[in-house]
């Protein structure tokens, strides 16, 4: 299937598109090479775009990163989102057998790649950064990630709700951490005008 199809279906109907997910056949090259890498590449693109060349705009004046800064921000952003699927993968599999799933490394990975799908997708908004605010709308990954969870890790459905939490929790955690490290590694963001 191809990348546009597998979005649109895992947005628009993830409930038939997990139980497609769960029987194919895959690689974690092709879960990187043909999604993640891609997607992924959504937020920090659109967010150089619009922080660096549009800029926020108030009034007549107009503030914008530098475009080495909007880089630099963009390069470390995708390279630890691309490293946080895996480690989310990771948890996401250590936690099956406490919540009556089945550990399962490729569909660990198959759950935190395309649950990531609307979080990514709406990365397009950086593009306006007065727009931004509709990033929130990536949050539908959250049910995303609440869908997948008993189909790909073969969870009871009376425990993917603790199943979930727990995966959003540690995923929070993993967010934070990601968060130090990539204000150890990025530069403060000078604006200019």
């Amino acid at each position: 299937m191809n990348l546009i199809d597998r979005a649109k279906k895992i947005l628009l109907s993830p409930g038939t598109e997990w139980a497609v997910i769960d029987t194919e056949s895959t690689t974690v090259r092709d879960l990187y090479l043909g999604y993640a890498v891609i997607l992924a590449a959504i937020p920090p693109i659109a967010g150089v775009i619009g922080f660096s060349l549009i800029g926020v705009h108030f009034g007549s004046i107009a503030w914008r990163w530098p475009l080495d800064t909007a880089i630099e921000h963009a390069v470390v952003q995708y390279v630890l989102s691309l490293c946080s699927v895996f480690v989310l993968a990771v948890i996401i599999d250590n936690l099956a057998p406490t919540f009556g799933g089945q550990k399962n490394q490729l569909q660990a990975l198959k759950v935190a790649v395309y649950s990531c799908t609307a979080s990514w997708v709406a990365g397009v908004f950086l593009l306006l950064p007065a727009l931004a605010i509709l990033g929130l709308l990536g949050l539908y990954s959250l049910y995303l990630l609440y869908a997948g969870l008993p189909v790909l890790m073969k969870s009871p459905k009376d425990k993917a709700l603790g199943y979930t939490v727990v995966a959003i929790l540690c995923a929070i955690v993993l967010y934070v951490i990601v968060s130090v490290l990539a204000g150890t590694i990025i530069s403060v963001p000078r604006y200019m005008t």
